[in-house]
């Protein structure tokens, strides 16, 4: 197996696992019907070219696109077809899971003007206040599409809970999508659903039931399915292959591998406030905007370096081998590299001038640029050989860099405080417990008896080294960016920061946190 897929399929399976553990117990019924999904989409028969799949949907009837609900993406291939079916001069009809049936009325009445997208949103539960990630932000693109087309937009999910809720859900989808589909002018429908809805058995299969002798085409439209992405991986035929022809006649759309649409509903669980997702196309022109705002700030030239700065996000499977080829690693570093990879933890690496981005955050990816725009401002001093504590300082300075240049582009950023931490200590166990019992700790010593907190340095564990300077230093870096916010530190403290080499680490630390707890 090639180095690059089997780090691929290591991340994959280590985010299934994460995810598992934060999602509700699953029923034997759910694990059926996720089985019966999985066979079916197992395997593939022929590579499609796209455009078969667009002319497919227009000779359909009933459309079922399968949706991974948390990534963009998902719901934009959507909308190119939908896009496509209005090309057939038809009536398209938009029937989507993410409304709920009830909420029909008030749909209605957004559709015909008689209320507003704000009121509409509140009673689908969906606030002002939402990040850019999930379900909120997903509901607005589509509502945004219908209204800009004059679309039709029908609510198809309903409650339901227990064993029975799948089989009770998808008949009730049925029903709302057949009284649609059946009407005189024989509308095309375009279903937005969780994609174990779409294999046959399930939700198609219960549309067919309720539309009884008013027969229609449909047409199964998968996303990604994990099954076919891993084929397709080990025949190296992904980056080739848009769209693959399944067994059944059912067509699967390849735009994002299994690894990105976990990535996308981890980083909904992980979102903060005021954060947004990039799209993965886009990532690296997003990069460069923020190194170059964050650049002018800090007062150091980045536009020559932005010409070769490579940024690689958690899409790119062969991203370990990209970061090999523009920088001379140790075997040990590049072991030490996977590691990194596989703790889905965002990175700037000055050796490869490479940004990673495990998170497709715009935090995140604010936080690496700044990282970026400290290398161009110091050079190998980043990397500059030190002693242990010297490094763990060093350490705690440069994430406070980051997260205060992630605030420079997203002011709305928190982080955990004291507080949270003291929370953490007392509900969490093994290495998480212990970060939170060394950040509590260093914090009360660098009040109390300053020279003392260097023996509370957790040095010879790697995660715990880690984890603990990069808490300190985002905390420090808040309390930076809230000074420089209240006029407290100026404009050339903070360039001159940015140009430090931290000959002195320890030292440069702990004057700026008695600094900005003054």
């Amino acid at each position: 197996m090639r180095d690059s897929l089997a780090l691929h399929l290591a991340l994959f399976r280590r985010q299934r696992a994460q995810i598992a553990r934060v999602v509700d117990g699953q029923t034997d019924a759910f694990r059926a019907y996720e089985a019966r999904y999985r066979r079916r989409t197992s395997s593939y028969r022929r590579v499609l070219p796209l455009s078969d799949v667009h002319q497919r949907v227009r000779a359909s009837d009933v459309v079922y696109v399968g949706d991974y609900h948390t990534l963009p993406l998902a719901q934009q291939t959507y909308l190119e077809l939908v896009e496509r079916a209005l090309g057939t001069g038809r009536r398209v009809v938009l029937a989507l899971e993410c409304i709920e049936g009830r909420h029909q009325s008030a749909l209605d009445a957004w559709s015909a003007g008689r209320l507003s997208e704000r009121s509409l949103l509140a009673r689908l539960g969906h606030g002002t206040q939402d990040t850019g990630f999930g379900p909120g932000a997903t509901v607005r693109t589509l509502l945004a599409f219908a209204r800009r087309h004059r679309l039709e937009v029908v609510g198809i999910d309903r409650r339901a809970q227990g064993e029975r809720s799948l089989a009770l859900r998808d008949a009730y989808a049925a029903e709302r999508i057949a009284r649609v589909a059946r009407s005189g002018d024989r509308p095309l429908v375009l279903v937005l659903v969780g994609q174990y809805h779409i294999a046959p058995c399930h939700l198609p299969a219960q549309v067919e039931r309720a539309l009884g002798d008013d027969a229609r085409r449909g047409l199964v439209v998968y996303q990604n399915a994990e099954g076919v992405w891993w084929r397709l991986a080990r025949e190296s035929q992904m980056g080739t292959a848009e769209a693959v022809e399944l067994a059944d006649d059912t067509v699967c759309v390849l735009n994002a591998s299994p690894v990105v649409c976990q990535q996308s509903f981890l980083d909904y669980l992980e979102a903060e406030s005021g954060d947004s997702p990039l799209i993965d196309r886009g990532a690296s022109e997003r990069f460069r905007e923020m190194a170059a705002l964050i650049g002018r700030l800090a007062g150091v030239p980045v536009v020559r370096a932005l010409e070769s700065v490579e940024v690689a996000t958690v899409a790119d499977g062969d991203v370990l081998a990209r970061i090999q080829r523009r920088g001379r690693f140790t075997q040990a570093e590049l072991s030490q590299l996977r590691r990194h990879i596989l703790s889905r933890e965002s990175s700037y690496i000055p050796r490869a001038r490479t940004a990673y981005l495990a998170s497709l955050s715009l935090n995140h990816a604010a936080e690496e640029a700044a990282h970026f725009v400290r290398h161009c401002a110091v050079g190998d001093a980043m990397e500059a050989p030190r002693s242990a504590s010297e490094a763990f300082y060093a350490r705690c300075m440069e994430e406070a860099l980051g997260f205060f240049g992630s605030r420079l582009v997203n002011p709305r950023r928190t982080c955990l405080g004291l507080a949270e931490w003291a929370k953490r200590f007392g509900e969490t166990r093994g290495v998480d417990r212990q970060v939170a019992a060394f950040v509590l700790a260093h914090q009360a010593a660098e009040v109390e008896a300053p020279e003392e907190a260097v023996k509370l340095l957790p040095l010879r564990k790697d995660r715990l080294f880690h984890g603990v300077s990069h808490a300190l230093g985002y905390l420090l870096g808040d309390r930076l960016y809230r000074a420089f916010d209240a006029g407290q530190v100026d404009k050339g403290e903070v360039r001159a920061l940015f140009r430090d080499p931290f000959a002195d680490a320890r030292a440069s630390y702990f004057t700026w946190a008695e600094r900005l707890r003054a």
